[in-house]
């Protein structure tokens, strides 16, 4: 057998933002948590990817698109995600480009059977679904994912400069179901900011998600699916939501019980579930994988 050219080696470190031209289009400073934006942090960081990690990345067009051109762009903030400014030490929340990233190295990490029994949004689609614009579009990628074959699904939420957590449980299953309960679960560590506000889109964001499934369950049982909020553990600061939901991720997903019922709720999601120190040293944890 002929030597394998040291080019076509998949483990090669390369520089993604120079071998893509569409990255080089616009300025970076110009793109906001699409797909360039997370190739950004990391070319921010100087870190360089092997070619594998490369097409994973550019896998993130589909998942998280960019529209520069299409809607208007806001002045953008000039933090970055830099090895000084990782996610254990910085004191600012987390905007959506660095919490995709840490997401999706943090998903790489769990065992291949806990992810057959999960899946997760981006970050970014449910407040894109709040604008009447790509509501219809973020509805065909949700479709992409079937949701209604999975278990749980995470979806990190930001509105309001505030990140929370919701997970759908069992959507696969029969509404009238008793040992396998469809319902929803938010989780929000700061409970002063009424984590229910949100109540009304998140009603009318599942119900266009069983529509647009073409499922058969009357929109008044789609309504009633429970939305519980349990009094889960509250950050110390109006910073940290970000790296909480990121933990809140971790642990459900190493603990979510095998049938999720209402009757067993709250399982182990309670006030004293973990405190802030444990969230500090997983911080750390995540820095490590190399963000």
């Amino acid at each position: 057998m002929g030597k394998k050219k040291h080019g076509d080696d998949p483990t090669k470190p390369i520089d993604i933002a120079s071998s893509d031209p569409e990255f080089n289009r616009y300025p970076i400073s110009q793109h906001r948590s699409c797909w360039i934006h997370i190739v950004g942090s990391l070319k921010a960081s100087k870190r360089k990817i092997s070619k594998q990690e490369a097409q994973k990345l550019r896998g993130f067009r589909l998942t998280a698109p960019c529209f520069l051109g299409n809607i208007p762009c806001r002045a953008r903030s000039k933090r970055r995600v830099k090895s000084k400014n990782s996610i254990s030490k910085q004191k600012k929340m987390l905007d959506s480009g660095a919490f995709q990233c840490y997401l999706e190295n943090l998903w790489s990490s769990f065992p291949e059977d806990k992810r057959t029994s999960f899946a997760y949004l981006d970050c970014l689609w449910f407040a894109w679904y709040r604008k009447a614009s790509f509501r219809e579009k973020v509805l065909s990628w949700i479709k992409r994912k079937q949701i209604f074959s999975t278990k749980y699904v995470l979806v990190p939420i930001v509105c309001w400069s505030h990140w929370s957590l919701l997970i759908f449980c069992h959507f696969g299953e029969s509404l009238q179901s008793n040992t396998r309960t469809p319902c929803m679960l938010l989780l929000d560590s700061l409970q002063m900011a009424n984590p229910r506000r949100l109540e009304p889109d998140i009603r009318k964001f599942v119900f266009d998600i069983y529509r647009s499934e073409g499922r058969p369950e009357k929109k008044q049982m789609i309504y009633q699916i429970p939305l519980l909020v349990p009094k889960v553990p509250q950050q110390r600061d109006g910073e940290e939501c970000g790296n909480f939901v990121l933990y809140f991720i971790n642990l459900f997903v190493e603990g979510a019980p095998e049938n999720f019922s209402v009757e067993g709720y709250p399982y182990f999601m309670r006030k004293d579930w973990f405190n802030a120190e444990v969230v500090d040293r997983f911080c750390e944890r995540l820095d490590s994988f190399g963000m």
